[in-house]
């Protein structure tokens, strides 16, 4: 059985070691990404263990939090970008790609750069991968050279994002091992102390605001297939505000009972609450994120920074080869990290949502390094949930409304999403939670005499909420809702106060419950239904399943064709025109 070290070599080809090697500071590569669900981190940190292992030196940042006056300076950078939303780039590239389009840069600014760029995106949107193609056409109107064509990740290849990074990947290596011809170690070492966490101050106020739980309601029927939470946060901040469609950023934690149970499974229990530090190998860029604890146990990391409940990235198999001691092991992970194992890890893996922890069972000769978990293990990545108040109404509150995820594949198990799983369980008045708040995509109108339609099927309703607690305070009328859910008594959201507001002559209110009649009725056929009102508001007054934003869409330019006598082509430009000026707007996760 070959260590580790041999394990990284052997995975190198032969054109890849037939060159004389360079000394790692001569060798160096700047890994840069825009990532909103933590897909295109991981892609990230792929490369970067791969660089790694072909002896470059490695830096990697979130394209925000890295420096950008630096960037004349840089040689060598790999760029990875998802696509968020309608074609949008994620937040945290957005002020990167805001200095990029700056019209005072030269044209010759970044001539130094050679780059590449991979972008991760869904080829059923119209806008597929739009941040990386527009990241790649302004990196070459500034001068930087692409060393490799772009990259295309698309989630509708039977391989999911692997289909088309795979053969991305090889291509990348082939060319920088030519151009910079010739396992590496851990990003981190765990360096254990000799003292007791409780001497220190374990939770430090690095996070914006505090908030307290006061209020965890199940608002669908007990016997409801979904249970939908009503929950409220109490935030102790004078200085603390927030407006209508902004978005509360949670970070979860995993269940203590749930990680007992894996520090029992991995035979860490001796040494799970023994107090460490990180110290970055090799590495001076190299940090632990921010809001991680600077002392740490075994027991805390996986309680409160590592996801070991999500379903694992094809970079884990690849990790975990490396620690089987059964060559039976050895040999089944490498043929899933194999271009001829695709189908039988996807088979494996992906279809069924197996958990880190339930492949942890399945190879039980595994005993990983506890240097190497951070390279293994992602971390827990933070949910965002359209907050469904108004500051203006609930003064120094916050109020979501959370679906608590939870289907069954063929597994037995039923599977748990990681943050509501943990949301669920927690009680009024026994936590407080940091949260953070960012600005979400839309805004409601000046003024308030503009008419105003909402549209939010089943929880896409807590944005829309927050909107019309807001015009109705402000003492707004020209407000329209169109809701759907399944069934008038079993998941009608917030039922009492629309109707409140209807009585009160403050809310015309419109809805559509799909499975309370023989035919299936949604919200575009209630749109339809109302087609001389919508057009009046939408033209004179100036005013989610996955299919829902484009049935919606393709609803309007039918009210416009049909009620406005324009053609197919008419309508398409009035909903461009409607939609650059942010008289149509959406929100979709």
């Amino acid at each position: 059985m070959l260590n580790l070290e041999e394990l990284l070599r052997e995975k190198l080809s032969i054109a890849d070691i037939d060159y004389k090697p360079l000394s790692t500071s001569e060798r160096q590569i700047l890994i840069l990404y825009g990532s909103q669900t933590g897909c295109a981190q991981d892609v990230a940190e792929r490369i970067s263990r791969q660089a790694k292992r072909r002896r470059f030196k490695t830096r990697i940042y979130s394209m925000d939090a890295y420096d950008r006056d630096n960037l004349i300076n840089e040689t060598l950078v790999i760029f990875v970008c998802s696509t968020t939303g309608q074609g949008d780039e994620p937040d945290n590239m957005k002020k990167f790609w805001k200095y990029l389009l700056r019209k005072n840069l030269p044209k010759d600014i970044l001539n130094q750069m050679k780059f590449s760029v991979f972008g991760l995106g869904d080829s059923s949107y119209f806008k597929y991968n739009w941040p990386a193609k527009k990241l790649y056409k302004r990196l070459l109107t500034l001068g930087a050279q692409s060393i490799l064509r772009r990259g295309n990740g698309d989630d509708q290849h039977y391989l999911g994002i692997d289909g088309g990074l795979d053969p991305w990947l090889e291509e990348l290596w082939k060319v920088l091992m030519h151009m910079y011809p010739l396992p590496s170690a851990p990003s981190f070492r765990i360096e254990f102390i000799d003292r007791k966490l409780d001497q220190y101050d374990e939770n430090l106020k690095r996070h914006d605001i505090y908030s307290n739980l006061t209020k965890n309601e199940r608002v669908t029927s007990q016997d409801h297939f979904q249970d939908v939470r009503h929950m409220e946060f109490n935030i102790n901040d004078s200085d603390f505000k927030y407006e209508p469609g902004d978005v509360c950023v949670i970070r979860p934690k995993n269940l203590s009972e749930e990680v007992d149970e894996f520090i029992k499974m991995m035979d860490w229990e001796e040494i799970a609450d023994n107090a460490f530090v990180l110290v970055p190998n090799d590495d001076e860029d190299r940090k632990a994120p921010a809001h991680w604890d600077s002392i740490l146990t075994l027991r805390k990391l996986f309680e409160n920074y590592l996801d070991i409940f999500s379903t694992p990235r094809r970079s884990f198999f690849e990790f975990l080869s490396f620690f089987t001691t059964d060559e039976n092991q050895t040999e089944k992970l490498r043929e899933f990290c194999s271009a001829e194992g695709q189908d039988d890890l996807y088979a494996y893996n992906q279809r069924v949502r197996r958990t880190i922890v339930e492949v942890l069972q399945d190879f039980p000769s595994a005993k990983i390094q506890l240097e190497y978990i951070l390279d293994m293990f992602p971390e827990l990545q933070p949910r965002q949930f359209s907050i469904s108040s108004s500051s203006k109404v609930h003064p120094g509150q916050i109020h979501l409304t959370v679906a608590i995820v939870q289907y069954k594949t063929r597994l037995q198990k039923p599977r748990r999403g990681v943050c509501t799983k943990w949301m669920s369980r927690l009680k009024p008045g026994e936590c407080e939670i940091p949260v953070i708040i960012t600005r979400g995509t839309m805004r409601l109108p000046s003024s308030i005499s503009t008419p105003v339609i909402f549209i939010g099927p089943g929880t896409g309703v807590s944005v829309m909420r927050a909107f019309l607690e807001d015009r109705i305070y402000e003492g707004a009328t020209e407000n329209y809702l169109f809701f759907g859910c399944r069934n008038r008594d079993k998941d009608f959201y917030y039922k009492e106060q629309w109707n409140r507001y209807v009585n009160e002559g403050k809310l015309k209110l419109f809805v559509a419950f799909s499975r309370d009649q023989d035919n299936v009725r949604y919200v575009q056929h209630v749109l339809k239904e109302n087609a001389n009102l919508v057009y009046d508001i939408l033209y004179n007054r100036g005013g989610r399943s996955d299919k829902m934003p484009d049935d919606v869409m393709e609803a309007f330019k039918s009210i416009l064709i049909s009620e406005g006598e324009m053609t197919n082509e008419q309508a398409d430009r009035y909903m461009f025109m409607i939609e650059r000026t942010k008289r149509y707007q959406q929100e979709v996760w």
